[in-house]
């Protein structure tokens, strides 16, 4: 196959390291029609390469089709006198949302058509989807470009129309009604793409009269709105990555002021909910892995303790009901649920011996004893369960359908590999129980390691096919994210980022060292600022992976941290630095991947890219497509697959996602 190739147009970046020369600068201005030529060039490579494997890629694709119920309907929700439920169809993109008044009529009555909605666009996400309080109306946002620009519209459920009221350039960061339905709180974005102001809209009123409520001018802080449990308050969220600041808004007197809870101080975060009678707040105020507090709802700045801090239980949320308090938290790289009852009694909840996810399901309702969770491992798939707080017995309400599975024949174990510093890092493996632990078996290992996410094991049928095949696959736990507490963290971000790249790459040799894996055939994958833990670890020691997948991977990091007028920029340099000045300037160019792409062999890469895309710009995996093709000394596959009409989550729709799931296992498969 002929390979495109990018022109060279000399550009050089003033930085405090000294001057950079990037002649493949120029790709940042889509203006420019060789911008455009160039990423359909590499489009139609792409392409290429896959229709060599068009075999492949269909029976995967079958395969993945043939495991999923393709008509299904979810567990029903009660919430007040209605149960709300989604359902699929056969041959159709989208989840049809409906409610009826029993669980065995959720589906009777139609609330909003996803499939219908998304006619006529290559691209469809849903944004906002809330209930008004009286159940009449559904306040719901699309996306049908990628971008992250919602239209929000208020349906009339039962006549099944939209209102007049139509709201333009709204974002993802909630939506809330004020207690008689007559408002509607959302959020809005800057020009840098920040979500910064909280506008509040009167139903049958335009666009234009709506009233800001709240904005925040700091570029660091995003903004946030959402109901609390109760659906007495409307809290106002702001918060960096440091720092976090809550108002209040009482949902029966919608246009009274937002009253601010506590004023943000420097590395104190906290987020608030209400509990009935008082409020509770989550807060690492002298808690490093957080504690909760109470208020009265006459003093919600005035603290006391809760639940005391545990080091290394990180406690990341609460949810209230009316006689308990339940507790999200992570401990020894295990998500878990801790229930707190009004006598103050504390019990932890037994879900799953097995390193799994768990987590808080739609709980719709107040009174209740019951807490509904959401459950899967890597070989369990994604469960509903209730949890009945009076007598601890727990009820699987449903588990998703895996069709032509036979889930006995997979099996799955928990290592911990020693980083270079002595530090266990922990890895999950999942295989099929034929593959030998031998030292033979090719592995594609993830990871992510960023923002303080925590990676717990989730079940995927497209795994199995890779699985079927006897890859092993294998979940990397490298700090930067949140799984062993905020610690961490601290200890994978600014000027200890290395840390997530040699965890990462101590993970694979103690995956080689022990047999689990062939040392010759280890593939990596990550997306966003997963991309850059592949791009990091493919420049750091690129003759460790046979192949790699990085998806809008955050690659040129040295120059988009460099450009604040750039979207997101002012606000990440609290996770990576600020490289226009040292000592973050030469410790970031130390292990970005573009400017860390030298001379020499690479394994066979797959990028992918989104031009829509306003988290990871469609330049930066184009741009280091175009200086790997530059450099490397090796001709092993190198394709990148830029969505033209999409952004950063790729293709909408699940056929088309299973369709781009297929091609990457195809990749992974025939370059492993």
């Amino acid at each position: 196959m002929s390979e495109p190739s990018a022109k060279r147009v000399p550009h050089v970046w003033n930085r405090p390291t000294g001057e950079t020369h990037d002649h493949f600068a120029w790709l940042r201005d889509r203006d420019d029609p060789d911008t455009v030529r160039y990423l359909e060039a590499e489009n139609a490579h792409a392409d290429e390469f896959f229709a060599g494997h068009a075999g492949l890629v269909s029976e995967l694709f079958d395969e993945i089709k043939s495991r999923v119920q393709e008509t299904d309907v979810a567990a029903p929700v009660p919430k007040a006198d209605w149960f709300y439920s989604a359902r699929t169809e056969e041959g159709q993109s989208y989840p049809i949302h409906c409610r009826g008044r029993s669980v065995a009529s959720a589906t009777d009555e139609l609330v909003l058509d996803q499939n219908a909605e998304a006619e006529g666009h290559e691209f469809f996400d849903l944004g906002a989807f809330e209930i008004s309080p009286d159940h009449r109306l559904v306040a719901w946002s699309m996306d049908t470009r990628g971008d992250e620009h919602y239209t929000l519209r208020i349906r009339d459920i039962a006549h099944q129309r939209d209102l007049d009221d139509e709201l333009t350039d709204t974002t993802w960061a909630g939506v809330a009604w004020s207690h008689d339905g007559t408002h509607l709180f959302y959020v809005e974005a800057d020009e840098q793409e920040r979500p910064y102001r909280v506008m509040r809209h009167r139903l049958g009123t335009p666009q234009s009269d709506d009233v800001e409520v709240y904005a925040d001018h700091d570029e660091r802080f995003f903004v946030g709105v959402e109901a609390t449990r109760s659906a007495e308050w409307i809290v106002i969220h702001t918060g960096s990555r440091t720092s976090s600041e809550c108002r209040l808004v009482p949902a029966a007197d919608p246009t009274a002021p937002a009253q601010c809870v506590r004023e943000r101080t420097d590395d104190v975060e906290y987020q608030i909910d209400h509990w009935g009678d008082r409020f509770v707040i989550v807060t690492n105020d002298d808690a490093v892995d957080f504690r909760v507090m109470e208020a009265t709802e006459n003093a919600p700045g005035t603290w006391t303790e809760l639940i005391p801090h545990q080091e290394g239980r990180r406690i990341t949320g609460v949810e209230p009901f009316e006689r308990f308090l339940a507790i999200h938290e992570w401990n020894r790289a295990q998500p878990m649920i801790r229930v707190l009852d009004r006598s103050g009694e504390q019990r932890v909840l037994e879900i799953d011996p097995a390193p799994h996810d768990v987590g808080f399901g739609p709980n719709a309702q107040w009174d209740t004893d019951v807490v509904r969770l959401t459950h899967q491992s890597l070989t369990t798939p994604a469960r509903v369960i209730d949890v009945d707080m009076s007598n601890g017995a727990i009820t699987v309400v449903k588990e998703t359908p895996t069709p032509n599975v036979d889930l006995d024949r997979y099996v799955a174990s928990r290592h911990w590999a020693t980083a270079d510093d002595g530090t266990q890092v922990p890895v999950d493996v999942v295989r099929h129980v034929d593959t030998p632990l031998d030292g033979t078996a090719p592995c594609c290992v993830y990871g992510y390691g960023s923002y303080e996410v925590s990676m717990a094991p989730w079940f995927s049928v497209a795994r199995l096919s890779l699985l079927d095949r006897g890859t092993v696959w294998a979940l990397a736990h490298p700090r930067g994210g949140g799984e062993l507490g905020r610690s961490w963290y601290l200890d994978g971000k600014l000027q200890a980022k290395r840390n997530t790249f040699t965890d990462t790459l101590a993970a694979c040799e103690h995956l080689a060292s022990t047999g689990i894996a062939n040392r010759d055939r280890i593939a990596i994958r990550g997306g966003s600022a997963g991309g850059l833990l592949v791009g990091a670890c493919v420049t750091m020691e690129p003759e460790r992976f046979r192949s790699a997948v990085a998806e809008v991977p955050f690659v040129d990091v040295v120059t988009t941290m460099s450009d604040a007028s750039l979207p997101l920029t002012v606000t990440e340099w609290e996770e990576w630095g600020d490289p226009r000045s040292e000592p973050a300037a030469s410790y970031i160019e130390n292990y970005s991947p573009y400017d860390n792409t030298t001379p020499g062999d690479y394994p066979a890469l797959m990028i992918t890219a989104g031009l829509n895309d306003p988290r990871v710009s469609y330049h930066e995996p184009a741009k280091w497509t175009a200086r790997l093709r530059e450099v490397r000394t090796n001709d092993a596959p190198l394709i990148l697959r830029t969505e033209m009409g999409a952004g950063h989550a790729g293709p909408s729709g699940r056929y088309e996602a299973w369709r781009d799931e297929a091609r990457v296992l195809t990749f992974l498969l025939v370059t492993t």
